[in-house]
């Protein structure tokens, strides 16, 4: 029998109606969901933002205030998505209001946020989900499994990069994204995040880093109004930017291995460049996100010389199934949210994590803790998650 959950967004960006679509797409590739969610509410404080979204996508209802949400009855489940700073706040709040949450990373501004946040929803006794969505990838997923496997030999090094333009242009407005008080982190937050969480997820537990970060657009024009995603700004009072642009890292994992880790949001020329290459001492498995069904991998015994091999992933792979019936058929980005919603809404329906957790964002949290902390001492840091 299937039964119906209301769920709510919280903050329509483009991440919001990501989440929205994820739920509209969820039961179409996979029927057999105990769950179907049913748009109840949209929460956003941008005017006339939560009414464009419930005419586009059919909430029942429309508020500019989050705590509306909390208090709704008709609300079991809660989508995330506003900005950073108010992650913490959102997100113990609706916990504790005994909704089920689906929160954007990162987690708060902390290490201590994200803690609070895992810490509220294990207590209400809810589920907890993440939006580390690149770990959802079917080929991320089958790379796990080779390296769990023994395939590659036992795992030397890895190196994960997340190379990103969308804060390249200059006249990139000065919003929320670029402060402290309210972004937190910046590169390292945004895009680090996800690869402290692929690093971790392929490898297993970090052990300690040294890091350095930089600043290469200091200054930005503050937007004369309101905007949207990395919207541009010419005009206005220009302000600092006050969190990093860039970050490298070195890695130890609890196993041996050793790692790189490089994010950047100012690459010019380079569009989403993320992945990664782990080599071990008999292979290695290449992922590139531009190329997101297809892996490299190397396995066999010849060492010097080895070749390469193209392998694409199949029904067979993760959720694969779910959404194509044969290898090489292309998956995007926005298919990676809707595995993300359905192992959150099985989560729901079986009482049992599926997915990304809290707990995940917490050691991920904890690495990106140890990052800055790296930055200010110049020493390598012990990564801690409590």
């Amino acid at each position: 029998m299937v039964r119906t959950l209301g769920v709510a967004v919280v903050g329509f960006g483009w991440m919001g109606r990501v989440h929205t679509q994820a739920y509209a797409r969820v039961r179409h590739h996979y029927p057999q969901l105990a769950l179907r969610p049913e748009l109840v509410t949209v929460a956003e404080d941008v005017p006339g933002r939560a009414e464009e979204a419930a005419a586009q996508f059919g909430f029942a209802a429309t508020t500019g205030d989050w705590r509306e949400v909390a208090a709704d009855p008709r609300v079991q489940a809660v989508s995330i998505t506003a900005p950073n700073f108010l992650h913490r706040e959102i997100g113990v709040a609706m916990a504790e209001a005994g909704k089920h949450i689906w929160i954007e990373k990162p987690v708060g501004l902390t290490v201590a946020d994200a803690g609070a946040v895992a810490d509220a929803v294990a207590k209400a006794g809810v589920q907890g989900a993440v939006g580390f969505n690149y770990r959802n990838a079917p080929a991320v997923e089958a790379a796990r499994e080779l390296i769990a496997s023994g395939g590659l030999g036992a795992v030397t090094h890895v190196r994960v990069r997340l190379f990103s333009d969308y804060a390249a242009h200059p006249e990139g407005a000065l919003t929320w994204r670029y402060e402290r008080e309210r972004g937190g982190s910046g590169v390292l937050g945004d895009l680090a995040s996800h690869g402290a969480d692929l690093a971790r997820y392929l490898l297993g537990d970090i052990a300690s880093l040294t890091a350095d970060t930089a600043v290469f657009v200091p200054e930005r024009a503050r937007p004369l109004g309101v905007t949207a995603g990395h919207s541009r700004a010419t005009g206005g009072e220009s302000g600092p930017v006050e969190n990093e642009d860039y970050v490298s890292c070195l890695l130890r994992f609890a196993s041996g291995a050793r790692g790189v880790l490089e994010a950047c949001r100012v690459s010019v020329g380079e569009q989403n460049n993320y992945g990664f290459e782990v080599h071990g001492t008999k292979g290695a498995v290449f992922w590139d996100f531009r190329r997101m069904n297809e892996l490299g991998v190397s396995r066999g015994t010849t060492y010097q010389d080895q070749p390469v091999s193209t392998v694409y992933v199949g029904p067979g792979d993760g959720e694969f199934g779910a959404f194509q019936p044969g290898a090489a058929n292309a998956m995007g980005y926005d298919d990676l949210k809707v595995i993300e919603a359905y192992r959150f809404l099985r989560s729901i329906a079986e009482d049992t994590p599926y997915g990304a957790t809290l707990t995940d964002a917490v050691h991920s949290a904890a690495v990106l803790d140890a990052m800055a902390r790296s930055t200010e001492s110049g020493a390598w840091v012990n990564v801690t998650s409590s």
